[in-house]
């Protein structure tokens, strides 16, 4: 008998995709964990019905949620992720030399462990020495940290359940007073097509406290309707005056030092939602 996973994204649509194994199905302490092996896909983590990452597509997102900030940054010391627990995003910041310590605050410690057992191609970079992982609300520790920060990346779930406090504006202002004078900070902020008002609201909270703001965007075929966006709020330095000949060429296979500035050119309909 064939074995499908289904997650709806909305009541109406949703994606498919033939199951080879289920390797994982665990209820946390925070979510509904699974990791399954997909014909298609290869390996899939999924919380809460929702698809994560997949070992096939993954390389887009974490590309895009890191380099972007790292590269428009002319020296990122220090680097905090929120979330992101797979290690994707961990794997992309600490390919820049210049990053001296990347801390990574992952609510759900049972992600990690997944990750390293059964995504060792994502996280396989989390016992790197320039890495400080810690499992903790990253809310709190925005809220609470004495450290700066010149670079925060959020790399959340949904907007719903444990995530639902990464999307509202307290967390912003507490973005801008962890991070230092010339800091720079980028969240994933979902789809126009399904989250359109989401997308809004983000932008005008980030623009009520950051001078600048850019969204971009980038095509991950797993994720709800395949064009996803990423909201960047800069203290100081714009990601759109960055030059192509000062983007260093890195191991990557989605960004590059001409796409950076490309992923900023948004169609007409999602330039019209943060007009």
């Amino acid at each position: 008998m064939e074995l499908w996973f289904t997650e709806k994204q909305t009541p109406e649509f949703g994606i498919t995709a033939k199951i080879r194994e289920t390797l994982v199905t665990e209820k946390t302490e925070y979510q509904d964990l699974a990791l399954i092996d997909t014909e298609e896909f290869g390996r899939m983590l999924v919380l809460d019905g929702m698809v994560m990452t997949t070992v096939k597509d993954e390389f887009v997102y974490h590309e895009m949620a890191a380099h972007p900030a790292l590269v428009t940054h002319p020296d990122p010391k220090q680097v905090l992720v929120v979330g992101g627990g797979d290690g994707g995003v961990i794997r992309e910041v600490i390919k820049h030399p210049q990053v001296e310590k990347a801390v990574l605050v992952e609510i759900d410690g049972k992600v990690i462990t997944c990750s390293k057992q059964y995504l060792p191609e994502i996280a396989g970079q989390l016992d790197h020495p320039r890495v400080d992982v810690q499992v903790g609300d990253g809310y709190m520790h925005i809220i609470q940290s004495k450290d700066k920060y010149d670079v925060i990346i959020v790399d959340s779930t949904e907007p719903v359940g444990p995530a639902a406090p990464l999307f509202e504006r307290g967390f912003y202002q507490g973005i801008h007073e962890a991070l230092k004078e010339d800091g720079i900070f980028v969240a994933q902020t979902d789809n126009p097509w399904f989250k359109a008002d989401l997308i809004q609201k983000v932008n005008r909270d980030v623009k009520d406290i950051f001078p600048i703001v850019q969204v971009y965007g980038a095509n991950i075929p797993t994720y709800p309707s395949g064009l996803w966006t990423f909201t960047m709020g800069s203290k100081k330095y714009d990601p759109l005056e960055v030059e192509e000949a000062s983007v260093p060429e890195l191991d990557t296979r989605y960004y590059t030092p001409r796409l950076h500035r490309a992923a900023f050119v948004l169609p007409r309909f999602v330039e019209d939602l943060v007009k």
